[in-house]
């Protein structure tokens, strides 16, 4: 097995599930504040943008300062060094092209970014609503992977399996809170049942070599509120909880202190491509997520519209498959780069923007993204827009795979199930997905579901009475207290649904372009390979990376699970500072402290929701009945001088 390169050092895995210390709660430490060492060398972090036009202006708050002459900077850095690569130097705008634009801030778009800005060059992530992991990535069952039942041989085993290794030590490295809870695939009955040696078969091929079976009575010790008739069981052992919520977060705050400028409120409403005209859309109306730049209808030739549609399901955007050197390769390729694509796959070398063998475009053809804040020009395009894709491939002159919105309504019941469950208690998969579960969080709670409803409406993340009742009647069979038990609340999600049963992903070098999309419920474990293997395709296309990546400093994220002692309970924090004793969400015990450090975050938050995901805060049993004015208060008075 080849290592992870992903830029966490060694130092930064080892101790890396204890508690961070006082560090990763102060506000001088947290994912809000920027450290010397910790962003571009000779430079300064990339901007995060909500308002405005892109383009800088005398009287713009986030306008950098004249590039001509030497900046010591607002952190401290010396001034501009021309033999640093690090030290780009240059401005930003609808004149100053990027190297690379990433359309999309779910985890697998921010994953993407992260992993560029280990490289000297100008990034920049575009993104249609006000926060990074709006849409799928926020809307999941939050398990880390092991690929054990993924099709062997598919680019999602491989980028699943590579990614498990590397989130993990990511987790690890950064306070990314993960449980290795295990998960039991249990057998209701015997078709079920003589299915499962099949599935241990699978994981086998698939290099998981620690799944066992279990007979019945193995079982309901493992499980001893099961409900009655589980005839055995699948144990995987590796199978985790993971927050994912703060994955997303992590990512976009390296990149942005490493450099990468992060526009939200920003939709992309057509692209004018390398080798191509331009390709209009209407933008589709307001929710729109982080599937990118904004969604939008058909309205010439090659397809209309951007990306960024809703969604709040229980997958995240991922990538596809190997490049090859002159032609499109699709998901389910596994070559390396420059092989040839292979046969079968849905974009076939030659097709619209490619040529076998060619040659990337002159250097000085650009990408114009026209967005709802402006222009913006750009040597590559990374499509990482989730839902929409599909619609943003069609705008570079792309029919190769449709998104289908496949809803996934949870219910997620109140801490004090927490006990009457000890694994992930998984069913046996279906054609339509890994079915109905019933699994621990690691905020405490259970969570109940998904279901799989394939929808013709990028926006349908609404919960139904029909959906509702059909997860309560499944839990009923796999874990009947559980019914007994409050509800905390219930949500739902779209997730990226293709024709093909592997990620899809489409590296055109005669445009340079990479599409990365068709991404479900392995996205989140995956991310980090995705990302890694979504630059090399780039470097296929020509990207010129300036050399091996280098490491990233690490970033301490607050801790929001269960496991390891939160601020409240910390004598040594609230010691040092009386924030952390301050309560002020009780539900889920989160301090005026925390609050004050994602408001003061290198992505902060916009919205009570975007609090939530940072802190927990309205997140608990009342759902911020108490505890909502506080909160939303605290929110509008950011950035408010003291005393008013």
């Amino acid at each position: 097995m080849r290592g992870v390169d992903d830029g966490v050092t060694g130092d930064a895995v080892r101790g890396a599930h204890a508690v961070r210390g006082a560090e990763a709660h102060r506000g001088d430490a947290h994912p809000g504040s920027v450290h010397p060492g910790e962003a571009r060398r000779g430079g300064v972090p990339g901007r995060v943008t909500r308002t405005g036009p892109l383009a800088p202006s005398a009287d713009s708050y986030d306008a950098r300062e004249s590039y001509d002459a030497p900046r010591g900077g607002p952190y401290g850095h010396g001034s501009y060094d021309p033999h640093d690569p690090y030290d780009l130097h240059v401005p930003y705008g609808p004149h100053v092209p990027y190297d690379v634009i990433v359309v999309g801030a779910g985890v697998v778009g921010t994953a993407i970014a992260r992993e560029l800005a280990r490289h000297p060059l100008r990034i920049a992530v575009v993104e249609a609503s006000d926060d990074v992991g709006e849409g799928t990535s926020k809307a999941n069952t939050a398990i880390l992977h092991t690929g054990f039942d993924a099709v062997p041989g598919s680019l999602e085993a491989r980028l699943v399996q590579d990614g498990y290794r590397r989130l993990t030590a990511y987790a690890a490295a950064c306070g990314i809170p993960v449980e290795p809870v295990g998960a039991l695939l249990v057998a209701w009955d015997e078709d079920q049942l003589a299915a499962l040696p099949g599935l241990l078969e699978k994981a086998k091929r698939n290099g998981y070599e620690e799944a066992a079976l279990l007979d019945a009575a193995e079982v309901r010790a493992r499980e001893p509120h099961l409900g009655p008739g589980a005839l055995g069981a699948l144990d995987v052992p590796g199978e985790s909880i993971i927050c994912p919520w703060t994955t997303p977060l992590a990512y976009v705050t390296q990149a942005v202190r490493a450099g990468v400028d992060l526009h939200l409120n920003c939709r992309v409403e057509a692209v004018e491509a390398v080798g191509q005209g331009r390709s209009a859309g209407s933008a589709v109306g307001a929710g729109s997520a982080e599937s990118a730049g904004g969604t939008g209808r058909a309205g010439s030739a090659g397809g209309a519209g951007s990306a960024g549609g809703t969604g709040r399901a229980g997958g995240t955007g991922g990538a596809g498959s190997a490049g090859s050197e002159g032609g499109a390769v699709s998901a389910g390729g596994t070559g390396s780069a420059g092989s040839a694509a292979s046969a079968g796959s849905a974009a076939s070398a030659g097709s619209a923007g490619d040529t076998p063998g060619a040659a990337p475009p002159p250097a000085g053809d650009l990408h114009t993204l026209t967005t709802t804040r402006g222009p913006l020009r750009t040597r590559y395009l990374v499509n990482a827009a989730g839902l929409h894709a599909d619609t943003v491939d069609r705008m570079l002159g792309h029919e190769t795979f449709t998104v289908t919105p496949r809803r996934g309504q949870l219910i997620v019941f109140d801490k004090l199930a927490r006990d009457l469950v000890r694994h992930i208690l998984l069913p046996v998969p279906t054609a339509l997905g890994k079915g109905v579960l019933v699994a621990p969080t690691v905020y405490g709670n259970v969570l109940l579901g998904p279901t799989a409803e394939d929808l013709d409406d990028k926006q349908a993340t609404e919960s139904t009475a029909e959906g509702l009742h059909r997860l309560r009647e499944q839990g009923a069979r796999i874990l009947p207290a559980l019914l007994d038990e409050e509800v905390t609340t219930v949500y739902a999600g779209l997730r990226a649904a293709t024709e093909d049963d592997d990620y899809r992903i489409h590296a055109r070098r005669g445009q340079r372009y990479v599409t990365v999309g068709g991404i479900r419920s392995t996205g989140l474990t995956a991310s980090l390979a995705i990302a890694a293997h979504v630059t090399e395709l780039l470097a296929d296309c020509g990207l010129d990376l300036g050399g091996p990546p280098r490491d990233l400093p690490p970033v301490a994220m607050p801790n929001l699970g269960e496991r390891f002692p939160r601020p409240y309970q910390r004598a040594d924090l609230i010691a040092a500072d009386p924030e952390y004793g301050t309560v002020v969400c009780h539900c889920e015990r989160v301090t005026r402290g925390e609050i004050r450090d994602a408001l003061t975050g290198t992505v902060p938050p916009v919205s009570v929701d975007g609090l939530r995901r940072r802190t927990r805060a309205r997140g608990g049993r009342c759902q911020g009945f108490y505890c909502g004015p506080e909160v939303r208060r605290l929110l509008e008075d950011r950035g408010r001088p003291e005393g008013r």
